[in-house]
């Protein structure tokens, strides 16, 4: 077969689930509304979808997608439903069918055990107006006309894809109605890469006991050792009502060695950097290391609110580097 060939036919089926999203864009209406309202109603039940065959793939797409944006579901495999797994269905949840032709036999022993039960909504999504998914459901979205991309309209590609499309389209719909964050999306996807993104100064700062936390009146000699032995070359300085008022590190120990003959017997407060630059422990790691480079400074004192005198953490930007941060 000649490339050019090949190239033509890719690009008309991509032509044929364009003009199937177009058909699916145009088909939205207040139905969608309606089945929207019950998912997000759904408080003390679950969300459980189920399909066949390539809609049974969707579905499973369709629960990762709501459980990671907030609506928590599973996918419930229609063929085992008839074999035991009907008992995951329970008073109170919503079930989601989706299937091209509403006509699935594997589908019909769920849509007989859900209209026994009045408190489990069954949403049904369909392009046949006639089938026994259309005339069951208690909410219904009705899935346009739409022609599959290959020979003899049989293999199911385009109605796959509006299927797909309506899914994500319901799941950012709830998404955004429950105002779930990026942040929440974080808590998710712990070890996605958008969860290192969006990782804050709170996740990696230094805490407790590690603080390397000192009074303003101790002497240099005494300094010294307690910044050895937290390691992490850096000193924060606090008044007795734990107010942050000053910071040293190893750097300035070092040039004030040199400055001093007898530097030992010297107060910190007479030498440290006063009102040290402190971070808000939700601002984005990412941004605590970009003001560092900016700065030329390797930590920052952490403070939580308004309240930017209290240090309740210390950020290093070793810290960030090591968690993939860049």
């Amino acid at each position: 077969m000649q490339k050019n060939k090949i190239q033509k036919i890719a690009k008309e089926v991509i032509q044929f689930e364009i003009e199937a999203l177009k058909n699916l864009k145009s088909s939205i209406n207040t139905s969608i509304s309606k089945l929207i309202k019950v998912i997000l109603n759904c408080k003390q039940g679950k969300i459980i979808i189920s399909g066949v065959g390539k809609s049974g793939i969707i579905a499973r797409k369709w629960a990762a997608t709501f459980s990671s944006t907030g609506t928590p579901s599973f996918f419930l495999d229609a063929a085992n439903a008839s074999h035991g797994d009907l008992g995951q269905i329970t008073s109170n949840d919503v079930v989601i069918l989706i299937s091209n032709s509403g006509q699935s036999n594997e589908l019909k022993n769920i849509i007989q055990y859900t209209s026994r039960n009045k408190n489990i909504k069954l949403i049904g999504v369909t392009s046949k107006k006639d089938s026994i998914l259309y005339r069951n459901c208690d909410e219904r979205f009705l899935l346009p006309q739409i022609k599959e991309a290959g020979p003899e309209n049989i293999v199911p590609t385009s109605s796959t894809s509006a299927q797909l499309a309506l899914g994500d389209a319901i799941a950012i719909a709830c998404m955004k109605y429950k105002k779930f964050t990026k942040f929440d999306f974080k808590k998710f996807h712990p070890s996605g890469t958008l969860s290192v993104k969006l990782r804050t100064v709170s996740d990696l700062m230094i805490t407790g006991k590690k603080l390397p936390i000192v009074r303003d009146n101790i002497k240099m000699n005494r300094a010294l050792k307690i910044i050895n032995d937290k390691k992490l070359g850096v000193l924060i300085i606090k008044k007795v009502n734990g107010d942050t008022i000053g910071i040293i590190t190893d750097g300035d120990l070092k040039r004030i060695a040199q400055k001093f003959a007898k530097f030992e017997d010297l107060e910190l407060k007479k030498v440290m950097k006063k009102d040290p630059m402190t971070i808000d422990k939700n601002t984005l790691a990412a941004t605590a290391l970009s003001i560092m480079n900016s700065k030329k400074i390797t930590s920052l004192c952490v403070h939580s609110g308004k309240k930017t005198k209290k240090t309740i953490g210390l950020i290093h930007m070793h810290d960030i580097l090591r968690s993939n941060i860049n």
